[in-house]
């Protein structure tokens, strides 16, 4: 992949850009695997998992900067000034072709851009998704409810220029800090949910739920699990840190319970929306969701198979818990390779059987890998 934003060092955010795909990839894989050698056998391993290595993102985080009438869409260089990124490669094309559109529509209506060095302004960022039905989700993060009058006032306009707008909403960020988005959302549309069709699942994802950043790799992961589901029969799955459902609603099946844990009250009621619908279409067993801590959940039912989709930090407390559950199987589906090292050496009675690089993001060394853990018999 070639960029003009990169060449020109006005983005180096995508850290091996200019890199032959090829090599990320085999490099990727050699790096995973040798971190997690003590753990995963170099037998265990399948060949990686990979979409475009370009036009594959579905959600943009783009800082405002500039000033009224003339807003950058990017991020900020190293003094606080805007970066325009409009037209960054990375981006699914229905996704990149709204951007610059937005871009306009934000100096139209007069949002002001909210100045870091200064402290000056309201808008902070512009949060889009892109479902693969072609709709949007726009979320326009404010410093204060000061300019959302004039935000409210513009929702016909946002959706006549962006007919696929089918959510809009103001998040309200107040504190000066290095985040994208504040605890407040504002929904300004009479839909509060962009459906996500992967697979034969629509998961519905609400303005703060988290999905991954690639749905081509996505759907090859909940697939990939699905199977590895399949050739160990589970009659009772439950799904931890389940967000809207996506690992639990791909192994619902016939005869079988699914039941998911989630912290985020929001995330659990997208999961049952989505699990209501995916009834009315097929047979999928017994499937029910909860909001709850998954480090603290109860595990004296020892299901059948056990599915951890944790963040970064891994499992952590949690490790030692499973390691003297009894639990038969285990799939774990991890973003950072460091963590899912420290959890697996704390649980020795787990071993390895199968494993796979999923690539989410090309052009840079972020990973996620699966894997599916069996239980040593003595």
């Amino acid at each position: 992949m070639q960029c003009d934003y990169f060449d020109a060092g006005r983005c180096r955010s995508c850290a091996l850009m200019g890199v032959p795909y090829a090599e990320q990839l085999a490099q990727k894989q050699a790096t995973v695997a040798a971190l997690l050698a003590g753990d995963i056998p170099a037998q265990a391993w399948d060949e990686a998992f990979h979409g475009p290595e370009s036009a594959f993102r579905n959600k943009a985080k783009l800082v405002v900067g500039g000033r009224r009438g003339e807003p950058t869409l990017g991020i900020l260089d190293a003094a606080g000034a805007g970066v325009d990124l409009r037209y960054c490669g990375l981006h699914e094309p229905g996704l990149a072709e709204s951007i610059p559109v937005l871009a306009d529509l934000v100096a139209r209506i007069g949002l002001t851009p909210y100045d870091v060095p200064r402290r000056t302004g309201e808008l902070k960022n512009v949060l889009i998704t892109h479902s693969p039905d072609g709709e949007l989700m726009i979320r326009f993060v404010l410093r204060s409810p000061g300019q959302l009058p004039r935000l409210e006032r513009a929702v016909p306009e946002i959706r006549a220029a962006l007919p696929q707008a089918r959510v809009v909403t103001a998040n309200l960020l107040p504190e000066h800090k290095a985040v994208v988005e504040g605890e407040e959302e504002r929904v300004l549309t009479e839909h509060d949910t962009l459906p996500m069709r992967v697979n034969d699942v629509t998961l519905h994802l609400r303005p703060r739920s988290f999905f991954q950043t690639n749905t081509a790799v996505a759907a090859g992961l909940y697939r990939q699990a699905a199977q590895w589901a399949e050739s160990v029969a589970p009659a009772s799955v439950v799904d931890l840190y389940c967000g809207v459902g996506g690992f639990g609603l791909h192994l619902a099946a016939p005869g079988r319970t699914v039941h998911g844990v989630e912290v985020s009250a929001d995330a659990v009621e997208s999961a049952w929306r989505s699990a209501a619908e995916l009834a009315g279409n097929r047979r999928i067993g017994r499937v029910t969701f909860a909001a709850g801590d998954a480090t603290a959940y109860g595990l004296d039912g020892r299901p059948d198979l056990l599915v951890v989709n944790p963040p970064r930090r891994g499992i952590g407390p949690l490790a030692p818990v499973l390691e003297g559950s009894g639990i038969q199987h285990l799939l774990y589906s991890s973003c950072n390779a460091t963590s899912l090292a420290r959890d697996l050496a704390a649980m020795p009675s787990y071993v390895v059987r199968r494993a796979r690089l999923f690539d989410m993001f090309p052009q840079t060394a972020h990973h996620e890998v699966v894997t599916l853990l069996e239980r040593q018999t003595s």
